[in-house]
């Protein structure tokens, strides 16, 4: 699939043992795509640094944290836990985080059905229904139509800014991606290289207090 693509990919090395303690988590076959990711790669990166997807986590000085890690997975296998409201599987630079709805999705407030993609937008600060499971969204991030998805959120030269970052980091927007004069003219707003942690908490913050809803747990980082 990544040989095949029409996005660049950059595939991380894996930290065995991260990786074996998030597939025994989850309890998926590693014949999964979500399984084959958490076992085989520390994660992906791609497109240039403009999306970052999770899997086992990376032992480089740049790499990723592991899929157990941003979604806080028990340090010892636990039967019992699962994450509720669904599982944090990749972030863009500007803050928008794709989830793989959990069984009690509908009880956390989150569109679409259980075990289906959802994406929340950092332009409008909701989220958003994909018609899509996880296998199907890892080859749909691969197939080239990103560029259609982010229309209205790229901006001139944006490739160059995004790959100078490393995995921590975000871009931050001011004017903010939400504001009339981000949705006006993109190009003109500053940006400027911050902790991924950092774009991920403004967001959040924005969205409980003026956003349609509060969008719950985006990830740790």
């Amino acid at each position: 699939m990544f040989a095949a693509g029409a996005v660049p990919v950059r595939v991380l090395a894996p930290d065995p043992d991260e990786g074996r303690r998030c597939l025994l988590q989850m309890q998926v076959t590693a014949r999964s795509t979500l399984g084959a990711l958490a076992w085989n790669c520390g994660g992906l990166v791609l497109d240039d640094g403009w999306l970052r997807v999770f899997g086992g986590g990376s032992q480089e000085g740049q790499g990723l944290p592991s899929i157990g890690q941003v979604n806080g997975f028990p340090a010892v296998f636990d039967p019992a836990w699962y994450p509720a409201a669904g599982l944090v599987v990749g972030h863009d630079v500007l803050g928008g985080v794709f989830v793989l709805n959990g069984q009690d999705c509908a009880a956390a407030g989150r569109p679409g059905a259980p075990g289906r993609m959802i994406y929340f937008a950092p332009d409008t600060l909701a989220w958003e229904a994909m018609d899509m499971g996880h296998s199907a969204w890892v080859a749909w991030l691969l197939s080239g139509r990103l560029e259609t998805f982010y229309d209205g959120l790229r901006w001139p030269d944006w490739r160059r800014e995004t790959a100078a970052l490393d995995p921590s980091q975000g871009i931050s927007v001011h004017p903010f991606l939400w504001s009339e004069e981000a949705h006006a003219d993109l190009a003109a707003t500053s940006r400027r290289a911050v902790p991924m942690r950092e774009v991920l908490g403004v967001a959040a913050d924005f969205a409980r207090q003026a956003g349609p809803v509060d969008p719950g747990f985006l990830g740790e980082v």
